[in-house]
């Protein structure tokens, strides 16, 4: 069998996502308490707007998630400590000889490296509690790695990152031959593409060493959006201009160079905890839409919602707040996961 992982542009059976629990990541405030709970649940409404949505919720917030959560997402109930879906949920994928057979893809997880604030063995198994629900066969990996360190076309194009797959602290034993073979085992990709490093804020406490998904994202074959920081002060003005001169010297699957498009960020540089690393590349593709990430930014917002709409024609474009989420270390994209629609058997 050949397993591949289609383009976020195909069409999907739902958006699998996981509710916010109490502990580190949610912040020790009443206030930030409710901040995420809130953040959460307006991504999940904005994306039921377009496709079902199924929410992971932990025994402890079972309750809040019945309260808060509009009737039509449905309720799986299962253990979590951490809450970031694409991250340690299933990366599903298809088999094109047998058109009605859905795979998971059950990275190994240890919550980006297992830095000493991280809780995860609950949600590293969340995998083989899902597959099941949806007659997945689980693809088993012993690679370290997490479904926002990774973007592809569908078609055998994979953007990764040196610092993730490469982390010490994930797999100190691996190089690029293995995890470019482990790639097309999985997920059906010939042609990795390897960027040196991510945004500067995410390798910070709360970040992932460098997610590819807050970087670039490919909307369609032979196309990119980069995120690009144009203020010298930020430290990401040089890393962005550097992932784009990586980019331009590459091709994907097959063969194509690049039409590169630039994602400018919103005009704020720092939030009370250094630089931002506020990326609209970090958006959720929908079937008929989009749900993207607003940072409370008018002309900025409307700049991204305007190249979103003409990266992906057709679809409507939904804003969400994502500082919160951002704020926690992450973005709308690493919230959510989607299942690709297969024939029924």
């Amino acid at each position: 069998m050949t397993w591949r992982m289609p383009s976020e542009t195909a069409p999907h059976d739902r958006t699998w996502m996981a509710f916010p629990r109490e502990g580190f990541t949610m912040g020790d405030s009443a206030a930030g308490r409710e901040e995420c709970y809130a953040a959460w649940t307006e991504v999940a409404h904005a994306v039921a707007e377009f496709e079902p949505v199924s929410m992971v919720v932990d025994p402890t917030e079972i309750e809040r998630a019945r309260r808060m959560l509009s009737a039509e997402i449905d309720i799986v109930e299962l253990p979590l400590d951490e809450f970031w879906m694409r991250d340690f949920g299933p990366t599903f994928v298809v088999d094109d000889d047998r058109p009605n057979v859905l795979g998971a893809v059950d990275w190994t997880f240890n919550g980006w490296g297992s830095p000493d604030w991280a809780e995860w063995t609950k949600s590293a198994e969340v995998v083989r509690g899902v597959a099941p629900l949806v007659g997945a066969e689980i693809v088993s990996s012993t690679l370290v790695n997490e479904g926002g360190g990774i973007h592809v076309d569908g078609a055998g194009t994979v953007l990764l990152t040196e610092t993730v797959q490469l982390d010490p602290r994930r797999n100190p034993y691996a190089d690029k031959r293995r995890v470019e073979a482990e790639m097309e085992r999985t997920i059906g990709a010939t042609q990795a593409i390897w960027l040196r490093r991510g945004l500067t804020r995410d390798y910070e406490s709360l970040g992932t060493n460098g997610h590819v998904d807050i970087v670039a994202t490919i909307p369609s074959p032979g196309r990119l959006l980069v995120h690009a920081q144009t203020d010298p002060a930020h430290p990401d003005h040089e890393v962005s201009r550097d992932v784009r001169a990586a980019l331009e010297g590459t091709t994907d699957a097959a063969g194509r160079t690049w039409d590169i498009v630039d994602v400018p960020a919103p005009a704020t540089l720092r939030d009370a905890h250094g630089f931002v690393d506020w990326s609209y590349v970090n958006h959720h593709v929908v079937n008929d839409g989009v749900i993207a990430c607003g940072f409370g930014e008018a002309v900025a917002d409307q700049r991204a919602t305007a190249l979103l709409e003409e990266a992906y024609p057709g679809r409507r474009v939904v804003t969400v707040d994502a500082r919160p989420i951002f704020a926690r270390g992450g973005g709308v994209h690493c919230i959510t996961q989607q299942q690709p629609r297969v024939e029924a058997s």
